[in-house]
């Protein structure tokens, strides 16, 4: 899809710096934004708190006014407004994410299933939180399993990449993530009591 008539006057009026000419760019597309920031940090497991998501709606709206407006400068109309603004603003809310992302932070966000069989008084559950445990348990699995789970878990990598990464096809990869998470969790809690 090309470039529309009211995207290329609204760029035109950024680019021109015209009066309200930003504000309204930013009510067209902060939804897109936001949606951007939403499924990266969803597909990567990471939890954002609602002053995360601001910081990176804001990280984003800087990048596109920085050096006036270069970022949109380099636009070139071969598809649409939008389309570019998602590919631009996902490379930049996942570079933040990743140089966020640390051992420790993966393993308290509630969409990454490492938790272990509660403790015998029941009131919490064991969680992985250091980077030599995460690696510990790796080597417990095949090496295409640890591949694949340092791939999404360590370096964030959607199933789609990680497809493309190891021939596994797409719809393979999310039941692998599962059956190598069950080992994990098996091999943590280590002999069970008679």
């Amino acid at each position: 899809m090309a470039l529309s008539e009211i995207d290329r006057k609204l760029l035109d009026r950024c680019l021109n710096r015209k009066p309200r000419a930003w504000e309204d760019f930013v009510d067209r597309y902060m939804g897109l934004v936001i949606h951007v920031i939403n499924h990266s940090s969803q597909a990567r497991s990471i939890r954002l708190s609602s002053e995360d998501r601001e910081d990176l709606c804001a990280e984003v709206c800087m990048r596109l006014v920085r050096n006036d407006f270069e970022v949109l400068r380099r636009f070139r109309g071969q598809s649409s407004l939008a389309t570019y603004l998602t590919v631009v603003a996902r490379r930049i809310v996942v570079k933040h994410l990743l140089a966020n992302k640390s051992a420790a932070r993966l393993a308290t966000v509630p969409n990454y299933p490492a938790e272990f069989p509660a403790e015998a008084n029941g009131d919490h559950q064991d969680r992985v939180t250091d980077r030599d445990e995460v690696e510990r348990l790796l080597e417990e699995l095949e090496d295409h399993e640890a591949h694949i789970v340092r791939l999404y878990h360590i370096e964030g990598k959607s199933y789609r990449e990680i497809s493309t990464a190891t021939g596994v096809p797409e719809n393979s990869v999310g039941p692998m993530l599962s059956r190598a998470r069950q080992k994990m969790r098996r091999d943590d809690a280590g002999p069970v009591a008679p």
